[in-house]
């Protein structure tokens, strides 16, 4: 129990030092984000990707990955700066049935034992294609209630960052305390365990990939809250970005193993690496592939404590 422990807090502690290091490199290079106008303005966009990390990740906890994260979540955008603007009703009935589709995704995937990733990078031109036909071009506009709630100012934190911590908490508790979470986690590790113990896969995927549905729903709708407006292509470097907001975080692609809070510090950590690139006059260009350097280098570290871990164990 206690080598558990220790692993889980070093998963941990690897995306905390990245965050930590990074924040540190950014206010050396510009004190004046050392303020609370400045901590709003590096982490203004990290609610959405933090909300689409948590969706990548009960996904990826039942061993499946999803590719059309991004295009989903800009049809949501969508939906939200028309319908949900315009027929709240409507828009509430379009973004239900979408949840729901993406609950029978994870059933249809492992009924016909489909690859998640052709299924899913299929979905993807779907959505993708829906977002064109509600929006051909860029425009629409936010709700007031989402612009309104998406711009509170609380009195000690900026609300990008007090949204984050309750992402985290609300996670934490969903995937690491529950039963429900549990037995997410534990068809990724052990799914004929699961399934002879009696539980339903059917039903337990379903529900994965409906509450990975529902968070990235509210992803869209936060995307639509800071810009006011949407586009077809808004999100599409959610995909990879939350991927990779996980994995940051301490989670594996198979196995079940993910940290929520460690998720959401990866989604903070890749949100601020853009505005460090910024501060360093790195073309955009270039600003994708030093984000994934920054990811190679802390999955280097990662590897290395966990053989160190290993070597540790056999020496006991």
């Amino acid at each position: 129990m206690t080598a558990r422990l220790s692993s889980d807090a070093m998963r941990l502690a690897i995306p905390a030092l990245s965050l930590t290091l990074l924040l540190a490199a950014v206010f050396w290079l510009q004190p004046r984000a050392m303020s609370y106008v400045g901590l709003n303005l590096l982490f203004n966009l990290a609610v959405p990707i933090a909300l689409a990390t948590i969706a990548q990740m009960l996904v990826m906890a039942v061993n499946d990955l999803d590719l059309s994260m991004g295009t989903f979540v800009s049809f949501v955008a969508c939906v939200s700066a028309t319908f949900l603007r315009d027929d709240p009703a409507t828009g509430m009935l379009i973004l239900a049935g979408a949840i729901a589709a993406y609950a029978g995704l994870g059933v249809i995937i492992y009924l016909r034992d489909l690859p998640s990733i052709v299924v899913t990078l299929g979905m993807s031109f779907v959505w993708g294609g829906l977002a064109v036909l509600l929006l051909p071009a860029p425009g629409g506009q936010a709700p007031d209630w989402v612009r309104s709630l998406m711009t509170v100012k609380p009195p000690l934190a900026p609300m990008a960052i007090v949204a984050s911590i309750i992402i985290a908490a609300g996670a934490h508790l969903l995937v690491m305390r529950s039963s429900l979470g549990v037995l997410i986690r534990g068809i990724g590790g052990n799914q004929r365990s699961v399934e002879r113990a009696g539980w339903s896969i059917v039903a337990a995927r379903a529900t994965a990939y409906g509450l990975a549905g529902f968070f990235a729903v509210l992803a869209g709708i936060a995307l639509v809250g800071l810009t006011t407006s949407a586009d077809a292509n808004i999100a599409l470097r959610y995909t990879l970005l939350s991927i990779a907001g996980v994995i940051l975080g301490g989670g594996e692609f198979i196995g079940g193993r993910v940290s929520p809070v460690g998720a959401v510090i990866g989604a903070l950590t890749l949100t601020l690496a853009g505005s460090f690139l910024s501060f360093l006059r790195i073309s955009p260009d270039w600003q994708i592939g030093a984000q994934g350097a920054i990811l190679i280098i802390v999955l280097a570290l990662r590897l290395m404590l966990n053989r160190l871990e290993k070597r540790e164990k056999r020496r006991r």
